[in-house]
């Protein structure tokens, strides 16, 4: 009961109205000289105590239509399978170009008339072969946050700066958007100690349930210093996240796992994927890293993560506001329709 609330308190004052069927049952009554020589009739005594009753009810259900009656907003605790995931996205200028690393094929870039990523027809090697890595990884994401229901998704970039999306949220439109608004030109530069940073703020303030999931898609890296890496060890340690990292390599480029050949290049500016792979490895976290050649591989990695991150997950789901106004006037006329038909029932005294 501490759900209901009325719009229009003052209005159940009206409710003293529904006493007045006590006192006046509205029905015909006719005289008789001595009522002691009527027999007993519990059959009538009973039909007019009913009718006073539904008299009642109707005028309490009128009132209670008029001052607005409503349930309040409320939260119901749910359990599923899922997490709280932050998707941090790569947005240098070397996301727009294809796997082969060329600007992709057609003026598209992988998308609709309408600006909506196409779907993958067949063979994903086939239609989507030379949509750009940016466009790969809205489609993808999008199929992703699809198959997550009961997830809580975040969604942060990074470039030259650090760019804030969206909060951790669970209303999939809003998810949609956020992931279609990627397709914005891309810039120039990578600073990932910065997104890094970013995206484990989201989880600030957040209860631990569930997992907690950083997805990091990029196609490259740039070196960190070493006061960054010692300021993101201790927000790794502190927000307990499961770090994936989904690099999308160019054709001819090295990978996270390549070792170089030349001694000399064995340094964070020659090397940055690999130094950052090394850098996550020593985190003492969960970490896995997935390299994909192409938009193939790149869904299997996806689906991958999806298969592995199905925890039980606590959350809570908002009931909005109901309106009972309407069943309280449906209600009343009802009820008083039955009061009509007992009326016109009634025996007429010649």
């Amino acid at each position: 009961m501490s759900a209901l609330a009325f719009e229009t308190p003052w209005a159940l004052a009206g409710l003293l109205l529904a006493l007045l069927p006590l006192w006046r049952s509205g029905m015909q009554t006719a005289a008789y000289p001595w009522l002691a020589m009527l027999p007993p009739d519990p059959l009538s005594q009973a039909v007019m105590l009913l009718i006073r009753l539904v008299a009642m009810a109707a005028i309490a259900a009128l009132v209670l239509g008029l001052s607005g009656m409503h349930l309040r907003e409320q939260s119901v605790e749910r359990i599923g399978h899922g997490a709280h995931i932050v998707m941090l996205l790569d947005r240098s200028s070397s996301m727009d170009n294809s796997f082969a690393g060329k600007a992709p094929s057609g003026s598209d870039d992988g998308r609709d008339a309408g600006g909506i990523p196409k779907r993958a027809q067949g063979s994903t090697q086939g239609a989507v072969a030379e949509e750009s890595k940016a466009a790969a990884a809205r489609r993808l994401l999008t199929e992703f946050v699809d198959h997550r229901d009961h997830d809580l998704i975040g969604i942060a970039e990074y470039s030259t700066s650090p760019l804030f999306v969206m909060p951790l949220t669970g209303n999939r439109a809003a998810i949609h958007a956020a992931i279609a608004a990627t397709a914005t030109p891309a810039l120039a530069y990578t600073n990932i100690s910065k997104g890094l940073a970013m995206a484990l703020s989201f989880f600030d303030r957040q209860a631990v349930q569930g997992s907690r999931i950083l997805l990091l898609v990029s196609d490259g890296a740039a070196a960190i210093d070493p006061d960054s890496e010692a300021a993101l060890r201790i927000l790794f340690k502190q927000q307990q996240v499961r770090l994936y990292w989904l690099f999308l390599r160019t054709d001819n480029s090295p990978g996270i796992f390549a070792q170089p050949d030349d001694p000399r290049d064995d340094n964070a500016q020659a090397m940055p994927e690999l130094y950052l792979h090394r850098f996550f490895s020593s985190l003492r976290i969960p970490y896995q890293a997935y390299e994909a050649e192409n938009p193939g591989a790149m869904q299997k990695a996806i689906a991958d993560i999806d298969r592995l991150e199905q925890l039980p997950l606590h959350y809570r789901e908002a009931i909005p506001k109901q309106d009972l106004s309407g069943l309280c006037y449906g209600l009343a006329a009802v009820l008083m329709a039955l009061l009509l038909g007992a009326k016109l029932c009634e025996a007429r005294m010649a």
